[in-house]
């Protein structure tokens, strides 16, 4: 494998770089303290192609890679990962939909996100997280579809969300075969009771979302029914990199600060870098930064070139 950028990647690379240093940096603080969200930022990314990454060019999307979507959710995250968070959820929750969409799925439900749009990706429940095959929420037919019940918890964006990707058992009695997936749309009765209290992040929402017996119709069904688990681990597959270029920015970001900080204190008559104690824990974090980048160019690499990526998908995120 060759990380070497290449002349287009640099471009798209530089393109956020300067996005997060002239636009994101200079109001991530106010958007952490208030926990709005940021809807300035988020136009100016669209106006820039900057968000719905990986949708297809055909359904409005830029139609990138994961590996070149996470150089730029590397350098938002740089600048403020709520942001970041803000800007990427919409990758996470059109993956399934590219994934397992029917073509008249795709092209009402990504067409949307690339109008303005926002989706969200619901499978977090109270008792299971990437536990996939421990959700409890129910889907059972009627007459005319399904009908959904259950709460879901953390879910990113769900205040600003118009429909949800959603997971729920359809067959309790067999496992992770029983689970399906689902496009539902908010006003089909879903309700965001409640924005969690979060330590950071803060300019992306994370919501409870309760189901009480939504109804959907047939044709909302995403993928085969009992295809739901297999469906939620190829996302994470794609999405767990982006996580980890989540973290690397942040890193990138620490690093930064500490250099720029330790060139200009002065003990001694002379900058704190040159004393040999300070130089070996910025060496350090200067080696912890490279390989946490890595880990993630390899687990994105990976699954744009169809390969196989779960292992180095886990080792990006952790």
């Amino acid at each position: 494998m060759n990380f070497e950028l290449t002349e287009e990647q640099l471009m798209v690379q530089g393109l956020a770089r300067e996005f997060a240093r002239q636009e994101v940096a200079p109001v991530a603080a106010y958007y952490d303290q208030t926990a709005e969200f940021p809807h300035p930022i988020v136009k100016k990314a669209r106006e820039l192609g900057l968000i719905n990454l990986t949708v297809p060019r055909e359904y409005g999307g830029a139609g990138l890679s994961v590996f070149d979507s996470n150089l730029i959710m590397e350098e938002i995250a740089w600048a403020c990962t709520g942001i970041a968070t803000a800007l990427g959820i919409n990758n996470l929750a059109s993956d399934p939909i590219v994934l397992a969409g029917t073509e008249a799925q795709k092209k009402r439900y990504l067409g949307r996100l690339a109008d303005g749009g926002f989706a969200a990706y619901a499978v977090t429940e109270p008792e299971a997280g990437s536990d996939v095959a421990a959700i409890r929420t129910r889907a059972v037919r009627d007459g005319r579809g399904w009908k959904i019940t259950g709460t879901k918890i953390w879910i990113s964006n769900a205040w600003e969300a118009e429909f949800f990707v959603v997971f729920a058992k359809t067959d309790p009695q067999a496992g992770h075969r029983g689970i399906s997936a689902f496009i539902v749309e908010r006003d089909w009765g879903v309700k965001v009771t409640r924005k969690l209290p979060k330590l950071g992040q803060r300019a992306s929402d994370a919501c409870e979302v309760v189901f009480d017996e939504v109804p959907v119709p047939p044709e909302n069904l995403l993928g085969p029914e009992g295809e739901g688990f297999k469906l939620a681990m190829q996302v994470f597959d794609r999405s767990r990199p982006m996580i980890g270029a989540f973290g690397v920015g942040i890193i990138q970001r620490c690093l930064d600060e500490c250099v720029r900080y330790a060139t200009q204190r002065q003990a001694f008559g002379r900058p704190i870098a040159d004393f040999q104690g300070v130089g070996f824990k910025i060496a350090e974090m200067g080696m912890r930064a490279h390989a946490a980048r890595l880990l993630t160019y390899d687990a994105a690499w990976k699954v744009s070139s169809g390969r196989r990526n779960s292992l180095e998908a886990a080792y990006a995120k952790a």
